[in-house]
């Protein structure tokens, strides 16, 4: 019998192109002997198609119900921030990847630094300025230049800026609110640039893969253009000694965990170049490009793991965890409640 599963992709965020990239390539791995695949996409003005077929909400939702996985191929807000998630949690059908609040909180990068940081992970000083709000002479001072101007709630580089001088401030608030009202401006990260992605197996073990360094052209950080119009070169595994690669493999699993994660996390780290030995938690990606040619598969692909089997290895991941899920609703369900008498 083959496994019903349903890949949910588009949306209406900035990243709706991204996340059909994603899908083609994930439609184009699974292996068609072992799944009964369902596309399901959402339109950039909110409606539904089921494999190319316009359906109202409801009746969307059903097909939904009726998988026995889903595989959400979003990225960005009303998606990949929680909000699908948690739809999916109310049908009550397994699905890969994080939950509600991993999904929600891994998408505000000013949520995240702060959970980051209560883990005891090293991250960049910022201030969050929302609408109305400036930075302070005492933030500017604090800071120093180079800045990064970053919508709080958006992935993909969307609306970032680098100023280098206070008099660019201003028009990077704008093009950043363009994206979101809450913005996070944040010390510029010196060092190597550096992604660790994270892979929860179905029996629950988690490993970090090998380390992949970016190099970048043009903008001279990893914007919107380096990541899909082929401004950057990616070195998997980064020539790092040993002590260093486990390292940083150890932060991105402490995110994994300070984030409460589950099935998969893309960490990117910064790696001084002198100074301190500590590196710093710069983002994280609880659903990154899922394209054969991104970070991700990549970095799987390099420690032998074959884009197909990572699918399959997620697929399999969603459906035992959502199987302990139930068997621990059914086992505090079973429990007496307080100050009842138990048989013997």
């Amino acid at each position: 019998m083959r496994t019903r599963l349903a890949v949910l992709y588009g949306g209406q965020s900035g990243e709706h192109e991204v996340s059909r990239h994603s899908a083609v390539s994930i439609l184009a791995a699974l292996d068609r002997d072992r799944y009964e695949v369902t596309e399901v996409l959402i339109g950039r003005d909110g409606g539904w198609r089921v494999d190319g077929r316009p359906e109202p909400l409801a009746s969307a939702l059903r097909v939904l119900a009726a998988q026995e996985v889903v595989f959400p191929a979003l990225h960005g807000p009303y998606g990949e921030d929680g909000t699908v998630a948690s739809l999916l949690e109310w049908l009550g059908v397994p699905y890969v990847g994080n939950g509600v609040f991993a999904s929600a909180a891994g998408m505000d990068k000013a949520v995240t630094k702060k959970l980051l940081a209560a883990e005891g992970l090293r991250v960049s000083a910022g201030v969050v300025l929302r609408p109305g709000d400036e930075v302070s002479p005492a933030d500017r001072r604090r800071l120093g230049l180079p800045v990064f101007v970053k919508p709080a709630r958006a992935g993909s580089s969307l609306g970032v800026a680098r100023v280098d001088d206070w008099s660019g401030l201003p028009a990077a608030l704008g093009r950043a609110r363009e994206h979101d009202p809450k913005v996070l401006v944040e010390q510029a990260a010196h060092g190597r640039e550096i992604d660790v992605a994270v892979l929860q197996h179905p029996d629950g073990r988690l490993e970090a893969g090998p380390p992949l360094e970016i190099s970048v052209t043009g903008a001279g950080f990893f914007d919107y253009d380096a990541k899909y119009d082929g401004g950057a070169v990616f070195h998997i595994p980064a020539p790092l000694d040993a002590a260093t690669t486990a390292l940083l493999q150890d932060r991105a699993v402490r995110a994994f965990h300070a984030l409460d994660c589950r099935g998969l996390l893309r960490v990117d780290l910064f790696l001084p170049a002198t100074g301190w030995t500590e590196p710093i938690v710069n983002e994280v990606n609880t659903f990154p490009g899922f394209t054969s040619a991104s970070q991700y598969p990549r970095i799987w692909q390099k420690a032998g793991i074959a884009f197909p089997d990572l699918l399959d290895i997620l697929v399999a991941g969603a459906l035992a965890d959502h199987d302990r899920a139930r068997s621990g609703r059914s086992a505090r369900s079973a429990r007496p409640a307080a100050g009842a008498v138990v048989p013997s």
